[in-house]
């Protein structure tokens, strides 16, 4: 999962930052308002942490934004006010729901983790490309029906070419989904992370999945499409 922190308070900020990363969630920590605006529309989040009060452009106004620029990320917004008219103006902004400072972080891994599920049911649980089948939410995967052991890393990768098999991802669209903002991905950890799990994915089997077009990228090529149930 990949989760955008927009807090301007630097001690709260590395807090809620460091504390997500040890749950293997990949986070990106923008300090004011205009900066998390950036960073909201360009890249692809699981949820936003916002906090209320920013520096540049308040809590308020970016919610209404990014909801009217139809980004629908789940967003947990923060706040040091607790009364009941400051939540209802933070749900009536777009928020999906609201913590009052301080907080346990306890409460808001809880809260984040309740988020992603909603959002989860609104969308694919179950990804399968030829004979390789992914579980998004017992995070199990098999091919040929024998279970692959996947780090972290290896599954969100995995998981990103799968749902976009049959596409040329570039070693740019691997970094921003799967590791941070500022990766540089110009170094090789992406593509030893790839001959990892294509270690796992591909060897002992004759058709090959994963493929790297030279110059552009890597693609999972499947001679069927893939296919995606919703929870019934």
């Amino acid at each position: 999962m990949r989760i955008l922190v927009i807090e301007d308070e630097e001690k709260i900020g590395n807090l809620i930052h460091r504390g997500l990363k040890q749950h293997k969630w990949v986070v990106d920590l923008a300090k004011d308002g205009e900066e998390g605006s950036f960073m909201a529309e360009v890249n692809p989040y699981d949820a936003i942490i916002l906090d209320l009060m920013l520096p540049k452009k308040d809590g308020l106004s970016l919610c209404r934004e990014l909801r009217k620029k139809d980004i629908n990320t789940p967003i947990l917004m923060l706040t040091s006010r607790s009364a009941v008219k400051d939540k209802i103006q933070g749900l009536d902004a777009g928020a999906d729901d609201y913590l009052s400072k301080p907080f346990a972080f306890g409460e808001l891994t809880a809260r984040i983790r309740s988020l992603l599920r909603r959002q989860r049911e609104k969308k694919i649980e179950y990804l399968k490309v030829d004979d390789l089948e992914m579980n998004l939410l017992t995070y199990q995967t098999t091919r040929g029906g024998k279970g692959i052991p996947l780090t972290t890393k290896e599954f969100m990768l995995l998981e990103y070419f799968m749902l976009n098999a049959g596409q040329v991802l570039t070693r740019t669209m691997i970094s921003e989904h799967v590791w941070h903002e500022n990766f540089n991905s110009l170094t090789n950890v992406i593509d030893v992370h790839i001959k990892y799990l294509r270690n796992k994915v591909d060897n002992g089997f004759r058709k090959k999945l994963i493929h790297t077009v030279r110059g552009s990228g890597y693609v999972l090529k499947d001679e069927q499409k893939k296919t995606a149930k919703k929870k019934r």
